[in-house]
């Protein structure tokens, strides 16, 4: 799984993610190209290299009807159109949609947008209708939004992660007057996304950033990965003591253990694996136990690795069971989903994990009742291995045999060969 984990140390815009990925090794002609698809005459992006700091790092300047976009004019909301060039949500989305861009690029660049909307919205107390976007709806956030998708898509990017988002403090001119640093619209965004406010006196994070990261990233650490390359999207100004600049890692992440384990080239005997697991819990008191067995069934088709319950007593000395669910960061909005739907409880907890485990391959051994899967280890000269649970079952229900029969079968198998 391709990983792309931002850290927002001072902060997030939408050039600074296209200086990020281009830093990172993403082909600026193809960015270019996507960019072209939008019907927007004369746009373009000036590419080039910058210190900050002692960093060195991309910055990208979007340039509209030959007219390159200035950080001050990132700004802002206006619910009227007398403000200058500005379109509501509506226009934006005929915009992308008449594009030739793919339709998964569409889909998802609207999705920011629209979020976006909605969030100004919610600031000034109208309909989502009323927003007449500034800095959000002039065609350099058009061109930033629609960037960031294709350019992470154009990357292999399976899994968006980020850090807390770190915030400048002040002011800064909007459309609407002088509004403090966090602006109102960037916090209506971050509502539930963990902010760190610095004493930088800037405003770090712009809504059209705060649109794209929220929308698209999970702020949670990423599953552990063999990091790629490594990125620095500059911001327009140069900060004397903190780069001014945007990082993002590139990594492969194999989240999957099952995948891994039967990659013997990957395994390294008496070498402990190691990854990052999510234990999912919730205490239940007031469920038929019967519903058990179909919740375990379901959870592990849709990806989880361990569940089990373990009793335990609550408040008021009532009996109940504690259900434990193992999965990867990934699977971890489906576990949540399907616990929510098929228990009676009203609310779920999860921490990080980190699991230590032998190193196993995967083989097939021959028996008299037929192909039976083997998993097995080696850790410091001793040697485990376990029939796998489905074939035994499936041969001695095949051949009417028990299945402790097969489970010999197959060990007495192994350890001829």
């Amino acid at each position: 799984m391709k990983i792309a984990h931002f850290d927002c140390f001072s902060g997030i815009s939408g050039n600074m993610i296209l200086g990020a990925l281009i830093d990172a090794g993403l082909d600026s002609n193809l960015l270019n190209s996507e960019i072209s698809k939008l019907a927007i005459s004369n746009a373009r992006l000036h590419i080039e290299k910058v210190d900050r700091c002692g960093v060195a790092a991309t910055h990208v300047t979007v340039h509209v009807h030959d007219h390159a976009v200035s950080a001050s004019e990132e700004h802002h909301l206006a619910t009227h159109r007398d403000h200058g060039n500005h379109r509501n949500l509506t226009e934006l989305i005929k915009l992308i949609d008449a594009s030739s861009l793919d339709s998964e690029i569409q889909e998802v660049s609207t999705r920011i947008f629209r979020r976006l909307a909605e969030a100004e919205a919610h600031v000034h107390g109208i309909k989502v209708d009323e927003v007449h976007l500034h800095e959000v709806g002039a065609l350099d956030a058009v061109i930033d939004v629609v960037g960031a998708v294709s350019g992470l898509r154009s990357l292999g990017v399976d899994a968006i992660f980020s850090s807390p988002l770190y915030c400048g403090t002040g002011f800064v001119d909007c459309a609407h007057g002088r509004y403090p640093v966090p602006t109102p619209g960037v916090l209506a965004l971050c509502s539930d996304i963990p902010l760190i406010q610095t004493q930088n006196e800037n405003e770090l994070v712009t809504p059209t950033g705060a649109a794209i990261i929220t929308t698209l990233a999970t702020f949670d650490r990423p599953p552990i990965y063999a990091l790629n390359s490594v990125g620095y999207g500059a911001g327009s100004r140069n900060h004397p003591s903190t780069p001014n600049a945007l990082r993002i890692r590139l990594g492969d992440a194999n989240t999957n253990s099952e995948e891994l384990d039967r990659d013997g080239s990957q395994l390294t005997t008496g070498a402990l694996q190691r990854d990052e697991m999510v234990m999912i819990e919730a205490n239940i008191d007031d469920m038929n136990p019967e519903i058990y067995g179909y919740l375990f069934d379901l959870l592990l088709e849709r990806g989880a690795k361990d569940v089990f319950v373990t009793p335990v007593y609550m408040k008021k000395g009532r009996p109940g069971n504690l259900l434990s669910v193992l999965v990867d960061i990934t699977d971890v909005d489906s576990a949540v989903e399907t616990i929510l739907l098929e228990t009676t409880t009203i609310g779920v907890r999860f921490h990080n994990v980190e699991r230590r485990k032998l190193p196993r391959i995967s083989t097939t051994v021959s028996t008299p009742h037929g192909d039976v899967r083997i998993k097995a280890c080696e850790f410091n000269g001793l040697k485990r291995f376990a029939p796998e649970y489905e074939d035994c079952v499936s041969i001695a229900r095949s051949q009417n045999l028990p299945v402790l029969t097969v489970y010999e079968a197959a060990q007495n198998a192994v350890q001829k060969g």
